[in-house]
């Protein structure tokens, strides 16, 4: 497949599994998940044309894993980073003692000063290594990389929860948690 074309099923499948469902008229159930086929009628409806093979391509080969297919291969759902209601359902976990925020130079004096806040979001995002961080940050323009005593924020009653790609997510991360990098 065209990598461009699977950064654009990628990108329409973020906007209505993560943002917008009501757009195309989608319903996700209460836990973010959206019937395959309604998903592809809907969105040819609304002049988006995409394959099953397509849309399982993307979920598949999408580097971030944002998109899971449940068992029966009847459904799909965003893994993370929705700013509708849903209950992912994941579990309490137990951070490691640091993780990482991505994020560009202009937020960082509004960071220092309020932490990190999940914005239009769920939940903070926070990745386990700086890399991923970087390349997080690196979506808008030169990044930042925050590191978060995750270990003293839950032993302090902050509840984490992990996603199965990885991402850690947390309601928000106060200012005295965050090093800032020189």
């Amino acid at each position: 497949m065209d990598p461009a074309r699977d950064v654009e099923i990628s990108k329409y499948l973020a906007r209505h599994l993560r943002h917008q469902p009501e757009r195309i008229g989608l319903h996700l159930d209460a836990q973010g998940w959206a019937d395959i086929d309604t998903l592809l009628r809907a969105a040819a409806r609304h002049g988006f044309r995409m394959t099953r093979p397509e849309l399982e391509q993307v979920v598949a080969s999408n580097d971030k894993q944002r998109y899971v297919i449940d068992p029966g291969h009847d459904r799909i759902r965003a893994t993370q980073g929705h700013s509708v209601p849903v209950d992912l359902g994941l579990p309490a976990a137990t951070p490691p003692e640091w993780l990482y925020h991505g994020t560009a130079p202009r937020a960082v004096a509004a960071i220092r000063a309020e932490g990190l806040r999940p914005m239009n979001r769920h939940a903070v995002h926070l990745s386990p290594d700086r890399a991923t961080a970087t390349r997080v940050g690196a979506r808008r323009g030169r990044p930042v990389v925050l590191s978060v005593a995750a270990g003293a924020m839950h032993r302090d009653g902050h509840t984490f929860h992990v996603t199965d790609n990885t991402v850690w997510l947390t309601a928000a991360v106060p200012p005295q948690y965050l090093s800032f990098p020189g």
